[in-house]
């Protein structure tokens, strides 16, 4: 059976260096004009993301959600650390809490306009655990896994990912809302919606390995 598979790639190795790959005429079509008009947001990286490439973007949200249930699994059977050593002088407290204050904003901003401006949700959510990682360093960790539970994160996180695999679902079907005013902040149909949902999604699964790191190795 070997003999097929190697007789099979040599087989693509010469139809690659024979066969030449037609060329489409691209001369008359602008490709950003074009997502523009499909997508009614003026950021065509966003464009590209949650509606010509969204089939992708959903596995790529699946595949942040499975790398953190795996390390939920692979620190299951860990013994939480004794100490946790964190910040304590006061001026390294307020530069880290500044830095999250600014990161925090950062993270909302780009993920209410991150349909007309550079940004998106996946860096909305950066924006966001880091946010969370820099409250980490400086505050007790009983204390960061007490909001967490409080506040449900868990269940707002798988919450956020059902929502956006059916609105993404209902988008790939052809459903779509109105797009609006081409650089308005409500536009671009169901584009800032999915942007926010992914910003909650990637902050709240941040904050999750962020807690589950602290507990089984401290503050690396």
């Amino acid at each position: 059976m070997k003999w097929v598979y190697i007789a099979a790639g040599i087989a693509l190795f010469i139809k690659m260096l024979i066969v030449p790959n037609p060329e489409a005429n691209l001369s008359e079509i602008s490709i950003v004009t074009s997502i523009l008009e499909d997508t009614g947001v003026p950021n065509a990286v966003s464009g590209i993301i949650f509606r010509n490439r969204l089939y992708d973007t959903i596995f790529e949200v699946v595949v942040f959600t499975i790398a953190i249930l795996g390390v939920k699994y692979l620190l299951a059977n860990e013994t939480p650390t004794d100490t946790v050593y964190q910040f304590s002088d006061r001026p390294s407290i307020i530069l880290a809490r500044l830095g999250a204050t600014i990161s925090a904003l950062v993270s909302f901003e780009l993920a209410i306009r991150g349909h007309l401006s550079p940004g998106g949700g996946f860096a909305a959510g950066v924006a966001g655990g880091t946010a969370i990682g820099l409250i980490a360093i400086t505050s007790s960790s009983e204390w960061m896994e007490d909001i967490y539970h409080k506040w449900h994160a868990a269940t707002w996180e798988k919450i956020s990912v059902l929502i956006f695999i059916a609105l993404a679902v209902i988008t790939l079907i052809g459903i779509e809302l109105p797009h609006g005013e081409l650089g308005a902040l409500f536009s671009g149909g169901m584009i800032p919606i999915l942007n926010i949902l992914v910003a909650l999604k990637v902050a709240l699964g941040s904050w999750a390995v962020i807690l589950l790191f602290i507990r089984y190795r401290g503050l690396l």
